[in-house]
């Protein structure tokens, strides 16, 4: 008989109290208890706190509070049932203006480690609504046999299982009260087992549920779906396969594919935004409508400015800056985005833009749009940022980089870079746009000397 080497550590049942020294990047709170360090959910720095252990390690261990001893006065009770076992947020606990102030303090940390810069000034961090925010989601959906119920929602904050759910203060409306009666609807068709995911999308008229198929619906299956959509007044879409298998099931589809966008209006500056359930979106509005006014403020535009706008999506900063300037060349490297970018234009008769594909981790020398002159550059990269073509956007010498993140260590590393080719990072500041949650976004305005 083997014996396996790593065998799982007996959890000790008696809790412990110890006291909050900081916050990790994960929102966990770290305390030190026998010389070992503790990360545990749910404290807050100052807290003295009852806890009971959760895993060990060699290093490290972790735990969860169980009661609060001394609160803190950023302590805050969370509005969502399932804070305490659902993954989707880790913050619900604490204040808004204390989140702010660590995830300030975060990406100040990151731009000192992974680039050695610090900013000239810090923006004042735009935020928005606590709850009731999140347009655009990806909900998972499992089948669990020994509770013979559908589970849909976020995962545990294991990230092993589907939490089990009835409500998320997090979604827009009227998708935040959906999860039940999804539920239900799930039971009950012929494939219960066979739905792994419904992606959520919300525009300002209509909000759309993908349902993500591993095997066919009977007709019975859709006409269940079709009246639960009647029902609660949602759309819904069906993707058997990839995302070319997507299509629209109630209301039902048209020959004019165009006819199964939803969109999204930005009233200061009267542009409409087409997009399919499946396009990428900011999923918080009220924080992008913030987002591209501060973009706009730190391009310092004027109506002689040519912009490159990289990882330009289907035109969100696009299209607002070629109000402004003399003319927008918006460069993405998904294809169904720059269709729907191109097409959004057409549709808020924007003539002084164009769009193209390009694979942006590859060089951008052999693009005939790269030999044209721009003042100004606009970026918006995935997690991994954009080190690929940092040198060769700072080889053009605009006088302006505005650089939107969603990884402050990626925008530390290009910051870095940006710096070694002469320009000064003057402004720097975070982006609320996943509130309740550790994850943060930024924008950075990189001047050439």
């Amino acid at each position: 008989m083997v014996t396996l080497a790593r065998r799982r550590k007996v959890l000790p049942r008696e809790s412990f109290v110890v006291t909050i020294e900081s916050l990790n990047h994960e929102g966990r709170g770290i305390a030190h208890l026998n010389g070992k360090t503790v990360f545990i959910h749910g404290g807050i720095p100052g807290e003295t706190v009852e806890c009971l252990y959760t895993r060990l390690f060699n290093r490290y261990d972790e735990a969860r509070v169980v009661s609060v001893i001394t609160p803190s006065s950023d302590r805050v009770a969370p509005q969502c049932p399932h804070v305490s076992f659902c993954g989707g947020c880790s913050l619900q606990h604490v204040s808004m203006a204390s989140q702010i102030r660590n995830k300030q303090g975060v990406l100040l940390e990151q731009l000192q480690h992974f680039g050695n810069v610090t900013p000239e000034s810090i923006l004042p961090a735009i935020t928005g609504l606590p709850y009731g925010y999140r347009r655009k989601a990806r909900l998972g959906v499992r089948f669990v046999h020994k509770k013979e119920k559908v589970l849909v929602g976020f995962r545990e904050r294991s990230g092993r299982y589907v939490a089990d759910l009835t409500v998320c203060p997090i979604l827009v409306a009227p998708v935040d009260r959906l999860l039940t009666p999804l539920s239900y609807l799930i039971s009950s068709l012929s494939v219960s087992e066979a739905i792994p995911q419904i992606e959520v999308a919300i525009g300002d008229k209509a909000a759309a549920l993908v349902f993500r198929h591993i095997s066919a619906l009977t007709p019975e299956d859709c006409r269940k779906i079709s009246d639960f959509a009647k029902t609660y007044g949602v759309h819904v879409y069906l993707q058997s396969d990839n995302l070319n298998s997507v299509y629209r099931l109630f209301p039902a589809a048209t020959e004019d594919k165009n006819d199964e966008l939803l969109s999204y209006h930005l009233k200061e500056y009267n542009l409409t935004f087409h997009f399919h359930p499946c396009d990428f979106i900011q999923v918080n509005a009220a924080v992008n409508e913030k987002m591209i006014a501060q973009v706009l403020s730190l391009l310092e535009l004027n109506s002689e400015d040519r912009v490159l706008d990289l990882f330009s999506g289907l035109g969100n900063l696009s299209l607002p800056i070629a109000q402004k300037a003399k003319s927008v060349c918006a460069i993405e490297g998904v294809e169904a985005m720059v269709k729907r970018s191109r097409y959004n234009a057409m549709k808020n008769n924007i003539t002084n833009f164009t769009s193209s594909n390009a694979n942006l981790t590859q060089s951008l020398q052999p693009h005939a749009w790269f030999q044209e002159n721009y003042t100004k550059i606009v970026l918006d990269p995935p997690r991994d940022g954009a080190a690929e073509i940092i040198d060769a956007i700072a080889a053009k010498r605009p006088s302006h980089i505005v650089y939107v993140s969603c990884n402050p260590a990626t925008l530390a590393r290009d910051a870095g870079e940006l710096v070694r080719h002469g320009y000064r990072l003057a402004k720097v500041g975070v982006m609320d746009m996943f509130t309740q949650t550790t994850h943060i976004e930024s924008i950075a305005q990189f001047v050439r000397n």
